[in-house]
C-alpha cells in the first residue's frame, strides 16, 4: 500500500514549455526510501532538483505507516516543511538533522536555492482518524476508518461539492463537472486561488488515495474514465457509506437562489 506519494518537480522540458497532463508520482510504501537533490554524473537521484544552490544530495525522505520522516544532509541549510492545508503551519529541520517526523498530509518541501528556493511535494494519504467515538476496555489498537478523511482539507470540499445535488435532493441524477465544483467553491476564503487543474488533482488523488476506486492498471496518464465515470463513483462511494452527509453542507457557500 502506498503511505507516501512524493510529486517529482517539472523538468526542464515541462519548464521550457512542454505540456504534461499530469504530474510525474513517486510512489512509496512502509521502509522505502527517496533521496533528493542534484545528482551527480553516475549517481542520479530518485528526487532530482535542478539549482546549482542545492547540494548533489540533499536529503531523504522515508515513509512510514501513515506519515514520513525528511532527513536532511546539508552541513549549512535548514529545510522548511509547509503544510499546504494549513495557514502558515510549518516545521524546520536543520542541518545534519536525520529522520525528522513530518505530520502533515500535503506539505512541500522548501530549500533555499541559487534563485531564491526550490520545493517538491510530498502527500502521505493514509493518515489514520478514529472510527467514532473513542472505545473503552478491551486494550489493543483503536478501531480506524477505512477511508481516511479530513473534514477540512480542500479534497473533501471537492468531494462534498460532487455530492451536494443528491445531499439535497435524493432524486439528483447528475454529477456536476469539474467547472462546476469549481465555480461552486471559489467563493469560499479558502479555494479563491483555486484551479481547474486543482480541482482534477484533488479527484485523481481522492480516486487513487482516498477512496481507492482504480487498480495499478489504471494509474497511468490518460486512463480510460478519467473524467465523468470518475466522479460518478465517488459521489456513489461517498453517499453509500456516509462519507459525507448533510450536515457537511455548510462547509460550503450558500446556495445560489
Amino acid at each position: 500500500m502506498d503511505t507516501v506519494i512524493v510529486q517529482l518537480p517539472d523538468g526542464p522540458a515541462v519548464l521550457a514549455g512542454a505540456r504534461r497532463e499530469r504530474p510525474e508520482l513517486l510512489r512509496m510504501g512502509p521502509g522505502e526510501s527517496a533521496d533528493f537533490g542534484r545528482g551527480a554524473p553516475g549517481r542520479p537521484v530518485a528526487v532530482r532538483l535542478d539549482d546549482r544552490g542545492v547540494s548533489r544530495r540533499a536529503g531523504e525522505v522515508t515513509a512510514a505507516e501513515d506519515y514520513w520522516r525528511l532527513s536532511n544532509f546539508s552541513g549549512s541549510a535548514t529545510y522548511v516543511v509547509e503544510n499546504l492545508e494549513g495557514a502558515g503551519e510549518h516545521v524546520k529541520v536543520a542541518p545534519g538533522r536525520l529522520g525528522a517526523p513530518v505530520p502533515f498530509e500535503f506539505s512541500r518541501v522548501v530549500l533555499p536555492s541559487v534563485t531564491g528556493t526550490t520545493h517538491f511535494k510530498v502527500f502521505a494519504p493514509q493518515h489514520a482518524f478514529l472510527d467514532g467515538g473513542a472505545e473503552s476496555g478491551g486494550g489493543g489498537e483503536h478501531t480506524v476508518s477505512p477511508f481516511a478523511l479530513d473534514p477540512t482539507s480542500k479534497y473533501f470540499l471537492v468531494l462534498l461539492a460532487l455530492c451536494e445535488p443528491r445531499l439535497r435532493d435524493a432524486s439528483a441524477a447528475a454529477v456536476p463537472g469539474v467547472n462546476d465544483v469549481l465555480e461552486r467553491l471559489r467563493a469560499l476564503p479558502s479555494c479563491r486561488k483555486l484551479t481547474r487543474s486543482a480541482v482534477n488533482y484533488h479527484i485523481d488523488y481522492l480516486a487513487e488515495a482516498k477512496l481507492r476506486l482504480r487498480g495499478e492498471e489504471d494509474r497511468e496518464p490518460g486512463a480510460a474514465g478519467r473524467t465523468g465515470r470518475k466522479r460518478e463513483e465517488l459521489a456513489a462511494l461517498a453517499l453509500r457509506f456516509d462519507l459525507v452527509r448533510e450536515d457537511h453542507l455548510p462547509l460550503l457557500p450558500p446556495p445560489a437562489r
